[in-house]
């Protein structure tokens, strides 16, 4: 029997397959049948919002296939970055998640609500602006497209990195469904249906659900819990209007959530700061008799003290309306959605009561409409579209001292009368925010598409956007006595004026941030088809990532005051240069493909952290100049229907070109202040009591969170059997990534340096019409390595961080029909 196949990954243009015989997948459309060469599937996609095959499209894009991301474990964004090298997804919590491409796309650290994503993800044509969608499970996916670079021409929202494009499955009019249940150690339990089905000649229906439950991989020792586990419920219902060939509507609904006990952290190391030695991580950890369970990361202990919830909800509806007028495809898409967001942290990362309440719940609503017209003919293709957002998020904060606070933040004495050994000095005093945002944007953009002879055609776009936002900052201080305190020289009426102490940690503040701006941006793409199975293509783009306002409060300046020049950044301006080649050779049973690019931003919007607990968390700043550039190389060859292999590579090279006022790394932060206007002092990095640098100059350093190196490779190999009276597979398939060191702080630190490391997953089993039995492996030799590493708050030199999952396995059931 001829075994067709499932794609799985790619670097640089064209995605990775792997033999699946039997999947329930769609049929190949009519050009796919007219090629009787090709050794798989033609891969489809819809990254020019037109239906093409991977190797057709002149850009750099990844594919991955829904019954390949089952098949890997990869069942949402933040672990599809073990298939796709160039995707880097980062995350301490759902609020605090990035996702970047290249080493671009948000500001590493703290998020805020104040900037817009650098890579944009879409669920069926609908944008999502809250990056937690990235750690929810994928709910009935048919395909993940990952497109690398800026897209603003022919996307609604305008990323300056790239794009996640996620189709689901949608409602058809012949009888189908789907089951899957999965197992595993770590009481592992996953469990996925969907059901598909005419309702009518015209109205058909589908719904799916999805959920996952997982023991947490971190134990901690003081609630006598595991705590990072997994917890996700998710639904999903469509119903698609379709009473001819040329006019549809599909309406959409899915909501999901978690409810997890999440996100805690372990001790990892202590670097030494500029701070007084007795100020210092281990001096004070011994002046309150604090031994953590253990130094070690990896055996997965804590002792956090603090409640510890990652609730997490999304959802929202939408209406598709594509319409065939005359020569073109008239679309429109209409969407709402909302974000609930709930969580408990423990800040201060130690078992100590230094911070003893820690949460900033938010709520989102946010509205698009999208109208898109694609115009196809012999010569001439375009599309143009219209694309309107609005969205309001609330967040409500609360930061509260604890008894330990007083010992661990202020100047320590032998005095017992001294405010630093009398707990009431800061026990019980709290911060409460109050922070609303609200932004709109509309935008038109399109893009030509001229085929100026058989084999070249060159690709213009334009967009023309519109920006505004305007927030809202107030940060109210009261005392253990619920007394509300002023740290001006004169209280304010109806307060009582906070200690010296009090005000050191938290002050009142207030501000209400606003600016709008248009910017208007193009790019310019021009492609030869070299042979039949070569394709070269140069890109130019000219992007930009709209302006910020700063959400989490404003930094103070030299003289204790507000510093409101803070309260807004400059948009980013994004300069971008592609060259790619896409071949196919061996009667088109192999693919290579390779892309160089180099992308300069001007006024990157960088995160900004003083380390103190509560003053200010994080602030967004600019800086002058960022550099990405690099390679990436995508390589599969389907030897026969029983053997395919893979190995895609990728070297970043991302750097500061220019940030001249950046915050000062652990090792250059804590002690007094070097003397305003006088030069930086970086000679005595880590020596307890020496003057501290106001701000550092890191130009030349490494962006963070990106490895120089990455690489995914995998392989598949199957026999015919016929089992228990069943024909079928017999399989076996590796999938494995490697990925370089990297920094895990926004100023690059000796003491936040991730170690690279390389995983292997592995798995076996039997497949037939309609079913599928495998077990798997993944993290097969249970390698030790670390996901994200933080800088403790207060300049005490503790680094804390999450430890990746190890070694995991199980067994997983799937049938259809």
């Amino acid at each position: 029997m001829i075994a067709r196949f499932l794609l799985l990954a790619s670097v640089a243009g064209a995605s990775i397959i792997t033999p699946h015989a039997f999947a329930q997948d769609a049929q190949p459309a009519a050009d796919e049948v007219q090629q009787p060469n090709v050794r798989g599937d033609v891969i489809v996609v819809t990254a020019h919002r037109r239906q093409e095959t991977a190797q057709e499209v002149p850009l750099a894009i990844s594919v991955v296939k829904g019954d390949s991301i089952e098949a890997t474990g990869n069942f949402n964004i933040v672990k599809l970055q073990q298939l796709a090298p160039t995707l880097q997804v980062y995350t301490t919590n759902p609020r605090n998640t990035s996702v970047n491409i290249r080493g671009l796309g948000v500001p590493f650290g703290l998020t805020s609500d104040g900037f817009e994503q650098g890579v944009g993800i879409y669920v069926d044509d609908v944008y999502n602006s809250r990056v937690a969608a990235a750690t929810f499970d994928f709910l009935d996916v048919n395909q993940v497209e990952v497109l690398r670079g800026p897209q603003g021409t022919l996307y609604g929202k305008n990323t300056t990195a790239g794009a996640i494009n996620i189709t689901t499955n949608q409602p058809t009019f012949d009888f189908e469904g789907r089951a899957e249940l999965t197992v595993g150690n770590l009481n592992y339990k996953q469990a996925k249906a969907a059901v598909s089905g005419p309702l009518s000649e015209t109205i058909a229906a589908r719904i799916a659900v999805a959920a996952t439950t997982r023991r947490g991989t971190l134990y901690n020792v003081t609630s006598q819990r595991w705590i990072n586990e997994q917890d996700n419920l998710g639904i999903r219902g469509q119903l698609l209007f379709k009473p001819n060939d040329d006019f549809s509507i599909t309406l959409s609904g899915d909501y999901s959530k978690q409810d997890p006990e999440c996100c805690g952290t372990t001790f990892v190391r202590v670097g030494k700061t500029q701070r007084p030695l007795n100020r210092q991580y281990d001096a004070l950890a011994a002046a309150q008799g604090y031994v953590v369970p253990s130094r070690n990361p990896y055996d997965r202990l804590t002792d956090l003290d603090s409640n510890l919830n990652a609730g997490n909800k999304i959802g929202g509806v939408s209406a598709k309306i594509k319409w065939d007028v005359g020569p073109g495809t008239l679309t429109s898409v209409t969407a709402w959605r909302f974000w609930d967001w709930k969580p408990e942290n423990d800040r201060d990362f130690t078992g100590l009561p230094i911070v003893s309440k820690s949460q900033n719940p938010s709520q989102q609503d946010q509205y698009s409409q999208e109208f898109r017209y694609n115009y196809e003919s012999k010569d001439v293709d375009f599309v143009v579209g219209l694309f309107g957002f609005k969205q309001r998020i609330d967040t409500q904060g609360t930061e509260q001292q604890g008894s330990a606070a007083a010992q661990w933040s202020l100047a320590p004495s032998t005095d017992p009368t001294n405010p630093a050994n009398i707990p009431a000095t800061l026990a019980g005093l709290t911060a409460s925010n109050t922070q609303w945002l609200k932004a709109d944007s509309a935008a038109l953009f399109g893009q030509l598409s001229w085929k100026v002879t058989d084999a070249l055609t060159i690709q213009p776009g334009a967009r023309l956007n519109y920006d505004k936002k305007s927030g809202y900052y107030q940060r109210v201080v009261t005392n253990a006595q619920g007394q509300t305190i002023s740290c001006t020289t004169v209280a304010e009426p109806g307060t009582v004026k906070g200690t010296t102490q009090q005000c050191g940690i938290y002050q009142p503040q207030i501000s209400a941030p606003s600016d709008s701006a248009w910017n208007f941006t193009y790019d310019f793409n021009v492609n030869y088809k070299v042979a039949r199975d070569v394709l070269a293509y140069a890109t130019y783009a000219k992007s930009f990532k709209t302006l910020g306002i700063n959400q989490n409060g404003l930094p103070l300046n030299a003289d204790n005051t507000v510093n409101y020049d803070a309260s807004t950044v400059k948009p980013e301006s994004v300069n971008h240069y592609e060259l790619g080649l896409k071949t196919q050779f061996w009667d088109r049973r192999a693919t290579f493909n390779l892309t160089a690019f180099r992308t300069e931003i001007k006024n990157f919007q960088a995160t900004v952290n003083g380390g103190q607990f509560g003053t200010v968390r994080g602030y967004l700043a600019n800086a002058e100049k960022v550099r990405s550039q690099g390679i990436e190389a995508d390589f599969k060859v389907v030897v026969s229907d029983r053997f395919t292999a893979y190995a895609n590579g990728a070297y970043t090279d991302a750097k500061y070109k220019k940030f001249t006022n950046a915050p000062c790394p652990p090792e250059l932060s804590g002690g007094t202040l070097q003397p305003s206007g006088q030069p930086a002092d970086y000679s005595q990095p880590g020596v307890p009591g020496a003057l501290s640098p106001r701000q550092c100059d890191i130009s030349g350093q490494d962006l963070p969170g990106v490895s120089k190196w990455a690489f995914s490779y995998g392989a598949e190999y199957n026999i015919p059997v016929t089992l228990l009276a069943k024909e079928g597979q017999v399989y076996l398939g590796v999938d494995g990534n490697y990925r370089s060191h990297w920094n895990s702080n926004a100023s690059p630190s000796i003491y936040t340096e991730v170690k690279g490391y390389a995983l292997t997953n592995l798995r076996a089993g039997f497949r037939g019409e309609g079913f599928d039995i495998f077990g798997w492996v993944r993290n097969a030799f249970d390698v030790n390595y670390i996901e994200n590493l933080q800088v403790a708050p207060g300049n005490t030199g503790l680094i804390a961080g999450q430890v990746g999952d190890p070694q995991t396995w199980g067994g997983t059931i799937k049938f259809s029909f």
